[in-house]
């Protein structure tokens, strides 16, 4: 009768797989999978609920990146009590990265689970991070808050917050640049181009000039990433007066 009942419905015994792979990984079990199954569903797949909403975890993106900032907020208002807003709010910004995102995404294998028509080869590392924040929005509308933090403090702050190697981290090396340069009362420009030279692939150049000297130049897929990579460049090349001034 087993037998037959697994035949007819290989959805449940699929589900009931997940749910065991959800208990080693949230190390509790959940209650309502369809939380879950949402937040590693990609909406390459274009799936709709029987309201017709889309069926993908971007709205568990949304609600998890939330949570877990004020999770993160409120573990530092007590860990650091002599920190003032802004070391708090830079403090906060560098343990949820976007960096920081898609390296623990990754650590915990995340992708594995997720359904989609996408080339896997070929995905970007944001999507790491992603469903990272996905999966904390289903924790929270399955288990609530309290369950949310645990998985945080476990997942997040055990091993991967440390305070002392946070303060000297750089998160932007490009705002780093500038607020250096306007401290400094340093004139400085970034002067974009498109740069798709042999490639089919569209690419973006970047020059950083500081009081009209050429310092350093960077290249990539967007302006954004060109802009940290050049910009990175000039703080190793200036690194000394940097940290010195």
């Amino acid at each position: 009768m087993n037998f037959i009942r697994k035949i007819v419905n290989p959805q449940k015994k699929e589900d009931e797989g997940f749910f065991y792979e959800l208990k080693k990984l949230l190390n509790f079990s959940p209650k309502r999978i369809s939380f879950y199954k949402k937040a590693f569903t990609h909406r390459s797949l274009k799936l709709k609920d029987d309201k017709g909403n889309p069926l993908n975890y971007e709205r568990l993106e949304f609600l998890g990146d939330a949570m877990l900032g004020s999770i993160i907020a409120s573990y530092l208002y007590k860990k650091v009590p002599k920190g003032n807003e802004g070391y708090l709010t830079q403090m906060r910004s560098k343990i949820v990265s976007r960096e920081h995102l898609n390296e623990l995404g990754k650590d915990l294998d995340l992708l594995k689970y997720v359904k989609s028509n996408f080339d896997r080869e070929n995905v970007g590392d944001n999507i790491h991070g992603n469903i990272f924040e996905a999966l904390i929005g289903a924790i929270y509308l399955d288990r609530g808050y309290n369950y949310c933090k645990k998985f945080i403090y476990e997942k997040v702050i055990t091993y991967y917050v440390d305070i002392a190697k946070l303060e000297g981290k750089i998160t932007s090396y490009k705002g780093l640049i500038i607020e250096w340069c306007q401290k400094q009362k340093k004139q400085y420009s970034f002067d974009i181009y498109e740069d798709s030279g042999n490639e089919n692939t569209k690419h973006f150049s970047v020059k950083i000039s500081i009081d009209g000297v050429l310092i350093a130049k960077g290249r990539a897929t967007s302006k954004k990433k060109a802009e940290e990579q050049a910009s990175k460049r000039v703080y190793f090349a200036l690194q000394d007066e940097i940290t010195n001034s």
